[in-house]
């Protein structure tokens, strides 16, 4: 059991004991004392339902101790299977996502094939998902949350978790690519462009990354970099695809006016599909 739910059960049992040393002082000791101190059996419909009347009023601490005592006492029931997940949700409302990572892999472990495992693996995912730190941080969190999500799809593909992981996972690749963009842009800056172009290559050929915002961005500053470099036939190449992929688009007009004012002619579409640029290079999008 994690430190939290160990000091949310010692406070539960402070509690407890505090007001059973107080009617103690007001029975006068003896037998009435121990009879107080005697264990009381509630109904297990009467305890989770205090659980989740606590977790609709947001009382978190509250719902945990109702639903781990529906565990406690009945710990072979259909409820203390319901109340474990429950556990996990309310960790996860509470935004205690390691709490509820860890409650909904115990139900994992306990009961894999039970009807509920896939939700049990879906919490686990948006746990992982709702951590993700921003893009110029270390991405582990959202490695994590991208192995997660895949797991529910490859689990339960046509679940309605699955359904919702893939949108997420829409996301996280949105994330990993900006990343990518983040760093490349760094070795831009610092004139090691040949570092830059791999990290740009990296968002246009990955076909997990091809479908985020981060695409038309990356082909400019390929254009950038290789016109820095005197790469000239490909700084036109990449400012072809980007056009054919995305005419209009501001990051095209970026690299018209810098290959203008270089003195570079774009390649018109047609020339470039002559040349064969929108093969397979940069991948089936393009």
């Amino acid at each position: 059991m994690n430190s939290r739910k160990s000091l949310l059960l010692r406070a539960v049992a402070t509690a407890m004991m505090a007001g059973s040393l107080g009617a103690c002082s007001m029975l006068g000791g003896g037998d009435r004392a121990r009879e107080n101190e005697q264990y009381v059996d509630e109904p297990v419909a009467e305890l989770y339902n205090r659980g989740a009347d606590q977790l609709d009023r947001r009382r978190y601490a509250l719902a945990l101790a109702s639903f781990e005592e529906v565990e406690r006492q009945h710990p072979y029931s259909s409820w203390a299977r319901r109340a474990m997940l429950m556990e996990a949700y309310t960790h996860y409302s509470a935004n205690q996502y390691d709490d509820a990572i860890e409650d909904a892999q115990r139900f994992i472990a306990l009961h894999p094939g039970n009807e509920s495992a896939p939700y049990a693996y879906y919490l686990v995912a948006v746990s992982q998902f709702e951590r993700i730190l921003d893009v110029g941080r270390d991405q582990g969190t959202t490695e994590r949350a991208l192995a997660a999500l895949n797991d529910v799809v490859r689990r339960y593909p046509e679940s309605p978790y699955a359904r919702d992981a893939r949108l997420k996972l829409d996301m996280v690749y949105d994330q990993l690519a900006g990343k990518e963009m983040e760093v490349g842009r760094f070795y831009l800056m610092r004139d090691q462009e040949l570092a830059a172009v791999n990290r740009f290559r990296t968002v246009i050929e990955n076909p997990n990354y091809q479908r985020t915002s981060h695409v038309p961005e990356a082909l400019h500053r390929l254009v950038e970099a290789y016109l820095t470099m005197g790469m000239t036939e490909e700084a036109q190449r990449s400012a072809a695809i980007l056009g054919h992929n995305y005419p209009g688009n501001e990051w095209y007009e970026r690299s018209f006016t810098l290959m203008t004012e270089v003195g570079v002619a774009p390649v018109a579409s047609e020339e470039a599909e002559r040349r064969g640029w929108f093969g397979r290079t940069f991948g089936a999008v393009f």
